[in-house]
């Protein structure tokens, strides 16, 4: 009965000497839900809610039966038994119910349930990205950890949700890769914290923990996802937030709206049911890191995180360990493990030794080195990271003998040891030509000298920028806030300028004043959309982030509502100021060349510029209306890499000039006529031929739209920097999205969602620094080699010494 759970459960609990407080740590269910429960507002408890509480309160046989048996739906008078209520066992306030309008949300094992689409979705990217690092091959490197040092977890009580007073005994969390689902799932607060040197396989644990924890995954656990919490600021946007932010770059469809008026992306962040996997606390920037670990001791949120101890470790001594959080410290690799794994990664042994492995010198000298003393490859062979790369260099490059890394004299110390392998595991990784592209084409082959250059320069940027990230709409984002939007202004213009030209030449057959006129109209669309880039984004400090829907007519998954009300004031606004600007500059670039005094030329801007002003904000906002009712999300199923999310920003921003340009030149030019009949008038007599209306909308409609395109969408200013003004400078090749793609594939970046990284941040770094010690001042010389960079040259080029 209704009011008798309610009663038995209330009387249970106060026999335990239990809160409600106490009864949702030690059970998971809100104290709203059970308030509810023990008042009789909510009657219908699902029957997983009352097994996690009979879970968390100390029940005899009896006393557990006669809970479960009171929460037993009754039949109702129609013979039907009541429906049991959508209750979540996560901790969190339940979701409001559905309105009678809408359609019931379908249980959370149906196949449309966005969290089930989620983590079909992440299962497969991290499968793929697992198969592409070649962890399998030819088995994974062995990552073994124990218990961290007591200062760096939390009391043990909290971290069990134990009572007051209750004793607690510290779990002992010691095991290897493949128990590592199995080790959080013994933590009850669901806080774990992975820490480990440089290169010791922490991403690498959070990917296998990923894989695991969703291969044995029960419909009501939260999802795993990985976030690298290195390019979060959380001084700038709360830790929710961002996870939306992330979740929604990697998968578009989840910008959707969801139940009530948040996104699908908000609802599973806040209903606790996406469990975020923060990969790289240490690779945030130093002053960022306490904060962050305050904001995370601020929600309650289970999670994984991966550190560096000595970072972790510093950003707890200014504040605090994370609350509530066990942690776990990874430990070194043993010789047996390099015996194990090196030699079967070399070749075959010849015919006529058939026991030789060219690694058995090196491992010999390491059993024989005495532990106390041991050498610099002991050391650093003791991380997967360096074995990884020693394999690349050695083993899969025949004419490299392993046994030159235990030349003492050249190599002294770890660190030169480690420079050398990150300095020949580029030289390496290029010397051979891939068979086929992922697109199935013939691979193109890049010098190596030319691909450590051009990589020295992307880690630069990620290092100036503070981030992992390697996004494509972001490159340019190197550059300094006055050169990119002088960049965007020039080739705006450019173009612009260009189409005037052709488009005046074809009505008037005069190419000098098609010129001139092209001259004038490029270089005034050129200031005026170099303003517009300059306050929507330098001056603010953003960037322009790809568009998450899709442009559709036909098809479409639901009728076409009008939900661009707000598009239609900002872009009659914006369109009325910029062309108002624009006709007032016009108008005084008329009246100089006519020779007009001051009175007359003034009069001349404000026509041009009323005239201007009111087309430009009338075709301006309805195009920009008419886009909104176009738009809708990407399928809930997509999940995007960095070259499907480029070529779908592509096309939406091709399907948005071919209704920028039409529109927006039929309004202006049948406009442009209207309005000056209308200020006859007021302004005096006026002359507009027929044929300027015809000119003014051909050229405005399509140097609008290129406007549009090249200044505020993430393609065109893909197109502007990336494209164009990097390769032009010599800071990236001419085919980007073929070098990435090829440097993906090498294994010198790694995909995480929509973005590139660097296979590790300790190759970032060296790459990084390499390229500021070779544009460093006093070497003339190397800067004179590295000129024929600049234009792209491949084939003649001379390595410097």
């Amino acid at each position: 009965m209704a009011g008798e759970f309610g009663e038995v459960l209330r009387r249970l609990r106060i026999q335990a000497g239990m809160t409600q407080e106490e009864l949702e740590r030690r059970s998971g269910v809100s104290v709203r839900t059970i308030r509810g429960l023990e008042t009789g507002k909510r009657p219908n408890p699902r029957m997983t809610t009352v097994q996690e509480l009979a879970k968390a309160l100390p029940l005899r046989p009896k006393e557990r039966e006669e809970l479960l048996s009171a929460a037993v739906p009754r039949n109702t008078d129609d013979g039907r038994q009541d429906e049991p209520t959508d209750e979540p066992a996560t901790g969190r306030p339940d979701p409001q119910p559905p309105a009678a309008s809408e359609p019931a949300p379908a249980p959370p094992d149906a196949p449309s349930d966005p969290a089930e689409q989620l983590a079909k979705l992440v299962a497969a990217r991290w499968q793929r990205e697992e198969e592409q690092r070649q962890v399998q091959d030819p088995f994974p490197l062995p990552v073994r950890w124990r218990t961290a040092p007591g200062e760096l977890t939390d009391h043990w009580a909290n971290i069990l949700r134990l009572p007051p007073r209750a004793a607690a005994d510290p779990l002992d969390l010691d095991g290897r890769l493949d128990e590592i689902t199995d080790t959080y799932r013994r933590i009850p607060s669901g806080r774990l914290v992975v820490l480990g040197r440089s290169g010791s396989g922490k991403t690498i644990l959070a990917l296998r923990f990923v894989l695991d924890h969703l291969q044995s995954r029960s419909p009501k656990e939260p999802v795993p996802v990985i976030f690298s919490i290195g390019a979060w600021n959380p001084t700038t946007i709360t830790l929710r937030d961002w996870l939306t932010a992330q979740l929604t770059r990697d998968h578009p469809g989840y910008a959707v709206q969801g139940p009530g008026r948040d996104s699908l992306a908000s609802a599973l962040v806040e209903s606790g049911r996406v469990l975020p996997v923060l990969d790289g606390f240490d690779e945030m920037a130093d002053g960022l890191r306490r904060p962050a670990l305050e904001a995370l001791n601020a929600t309650t949120l289970s999670l994984l995180l991966t550190s560096r101890p000595a970072e972790y470790a510093a950003a707890v001594a200014e504040t605090d360990v994370l609350t509530s959080a066990a942690a776990i410290e990874l430990t070194d690799l043993t010789v047996d493990d390099l015996a194990d794994y090196l030699p079967r990664t070399t070749r075959k042994a010849d015919r006529a030794n058939p026991t030789a492995n060219a690694w058995d010198p090196v491992l010999a000298e390491l059993r024989e080195q005495p532990q106390e003393q041991p050498t610099p490859l002991a050391t650093v062979l003791k991380t997967p990271l360096m074995v990884a790369l020693a394999r690349t260099v050695y083993s899969d490059t025949p004419d490299h003998d392993p046994a030159s890394l235990l030349d003492t004299e050249r190599f002294g110390s770890p660190e030169k040891l480690e420079d050398h392998l990150l300095d020949n595991f580029i030289p390496t990784v290029y010397r051979h030509r891939l068979h086929r592209s992922s697109t199935g084409g013939p691979h193109r082959r890049f010098d190596p000298e030319h691909a450590r250059h051009w990589l020295g320069y992307l880690a630069h940027h990620l290092t100036r920028l503070t981030t992992p990230d390697l996004a494509w709409w972001r490159l340019g984002n190197g550059m300094r806030r006055s050169t990119r939007t002088l960049v965007t202004a020039l080739v705006t213009g450019l173009a612009i300028g260009l189409v005037d030209c052709a488009v005046s030449a074809a009505f008037h057959g005069s190419f000098t004043g098609a010129t001139v006129d092209g001259m004038l109209v490029g270089f005034l669309a050129g200031l005026m959309f170099g303003l517009v880039h300059w306050f929507t984004y330098s001056v603010k400090g953003k960037h322009v982030r790809p568009s998450a829907v899709r442009l559709r007519i036909r098809g479409r998954p639901g009728p076409i509502t009008w939900t661009t009300g707000p598009r239609l004031v900002i872009g009659t606004l914006g369109g009325a100021i910029f062309g108002f600007a624009y006709g007032f500059v016009v108008g005084l670039v008329h009246a100089y060349a006519w020779k007009a005094g001051l009175s007359a030329g003034l009069r001349i801007a404000i026509v041009d510029g009323t005239v201007y002003g009111l087309v430009f904000g009338a075709g301006a906002g309805l195009t920009f209306c008419l886009l909104g009712l176009l738009e809708t999300p990407l399928d809930i199923e997509s999940a995007v890499n960095p070259r499907s999310l480029l070529d779908t920003n592509r096309r939406t921003v091709i399907t948005q000039l071919c209704v920028w340009a039409p529109v927006f030149g039929t309004v202006v030019g049948f406009g442009s006529g209207a309005v000056v009949a209308l200020l006859q008038g007021p302004l005096g007599p006026l002359v507009w031929p027929s044929e300027a209306s015809v000119l003014l909308g051909i050229i405005s409609g399509l140097g609008a739209a290129l406007g549009y395109a090249l200044t505020l969408t993430a393609w065109g200013q893909w197109l502007v920097l990336t494209r164009i003004w990097l390769p032009l400078t010599g800071r990236l090749p001419w085919a980007v999205t073929t070098f990435l793609e090829d440097a993906y594939r090498r294994g010198v970046l790694r995909q995480a969602g929509a973005v590139y990284q660097f296979r590790h941040a300790r190759l970032q770094h060296h790459l990084a620094h390499a390229h500021r010690t070779r544009r460093a001042p006093g070497r003339p010389a190397r800067l004179r080699r590295q000129r024929p960079q600049r234009f792209g040259l491949h084939d003649d080029f001379i390595a410097p010494p």
